[in-house]
């Protein structure tokens, strides 16, 4: 019979605890489920007065939500943009539209798809796939006449950064203070053609329209990502190294397959890109006495993944670390002519090296 009482006095006390946290969360997802029912519909089902917005060229996902929120069309831009990518929506056009509050988001879907362009663009940057962020300065200050300086000055700028993180906290992460880490933004730049309707925009301008890229091209890998349970951050930076790796005949899912297999046995990795990085030099060839630098990026001396992203990386890359080939590879070698030879084994690997090195 005491059994029985501590029994239902053991039931009475977790009952009394339990009952208010579930209380708790049942509001809590009540609530979301009102929110995000609430942000799904019209601002104002009655108010039909034209509203005038601009989608500038070159406008991402994220700039035109927050043209829109900001203009009253849609309550909430963080749910636009989920909307979009559930729906699979995609082709939107740059343009001058006329929305009402009235309108639903589908019909502020299609008519973003029917825009025609009012300005066209005074300025195009095109920033190339492998490129480090010292080198996306020089081609930003060739194109606009800001100094490399100062193009420096503002993508290393604490304050700045800390800002750039706030407005993009999917893509931009505290990973990239790491006190190890040369550049906050190495790598977080995409490569593409920009477009531009002032012949010189601001520089947060054009940094941001970079970032908003990189934004929304991940956002079609976030399932992937989540699958092999990787963070952006890992993702740019594994994916800087097959970037760097790769040759135009290179086959990057082999590459990031040999990455991998090397991760997986708690080998360095030992890509000489890394090396160079730390080095920061560019260079045909690199020595033995170059593996020795002092560099947490020297991925001859310290294992695993280096601390951040050594150049940009295009879709091919990116697509290659996430979905890497199945092989038993430890080494590859790029020959003079473009050609990766990949090997099992080091005493193959080094047969290999002296066949073709020998020849450069």
């Amino acid at each position: 019979m005491l059994q029985e009482h501590e029994a239902k006095t053991v039931r009475k006390i977790v009952l009394y605890i339990t009952a208010p946290l579930l209380l708790i969360i049942i509001a809590a997802c009540i609530g979301l489920f009102v929110y995000i029912r609430s942000a799904l519909q019209p601002v104002d089902p009655n108010d039909k007065t034209p509203i005038q917005v601009e989608i500038p060229i070159g406008s991402s996902v994220y700039t035109i939500a927050n043209v829109l929120e900001k203009n009253g069309v849609i309550k909430n831009a963080t749910i636009f943009r989920y909307y979009v990518k559930f729906k699979n929506h995609a082709d939107f056009q740059a343009g001058n539209y006329t929305f009402t509050k009235a309108m639903t988001l589908e019909q502020i879907v299609g008519k973003l798809k029917t825009g025609k362009v009012v300005k066209e663009a005074k300025l195009k940057i095109t920033i190339p796939e492998g490129k480090q962020l010292t080198q996306i300065a020089t081609i930003i200050s060739q194109k606009t006449g800001y100094s490399s300086k100062d193009i420096m000055t503002k993508l290393t700028n604490r304050a700045y950064i800390d800002e750039l993180i706030k407005k993009y906290p999917s893509v931009l992460t505290t990973d990239i203070l790491n006190k190890n880490i040369r550049y906050a933004l190495e790598g977080y730049l995409f490569p593409a053609t920009y477009s531009f309707t002032e012949e010189k925009p601001s520089l947060e301008n054009i940094i941001e329209t970079m970032i908003a890229k990189t934004e929304e091209v991940l956002a079609k890998y976030a399932e992937d990502m989540e699958a092999r349970g990787m963070t952006v951050h890992q993702l740019l930076t594994m994916a800087s190294l097959i970037e760097e790796e790769a040759t135009e005949k290179a086959d990057r899912e082999k590459i990031a397959s040999v990455f991998y297999n090397r991760l997986e046995k708690g080998m360095p990795l030992q890509t000489d890109p890394t090396v160079l990085y730390a080095l920061g030099k560019h260079k045909q060839r690199v020595y033995y006495k170059d593996l020795e630098v002092n560099s947490p990026y020297n991925t001859y001396i310290h294992k695993g993944l280096p601390p951040g992203p050594i150049a940009n990386a295009g879709e091919m890359s990116l697509h290659a670390a996430l979905h890497p080939a199945e092989t038993d590879y430890f080494y590859f070698l790029a020959t003079p002519a473009g050609e990766v030879i990949f090997t099992k084994t080091l005493d193959e690997h080094n047969r290999e090296k002296a066949k073709y090195i020998g020849k450069q």
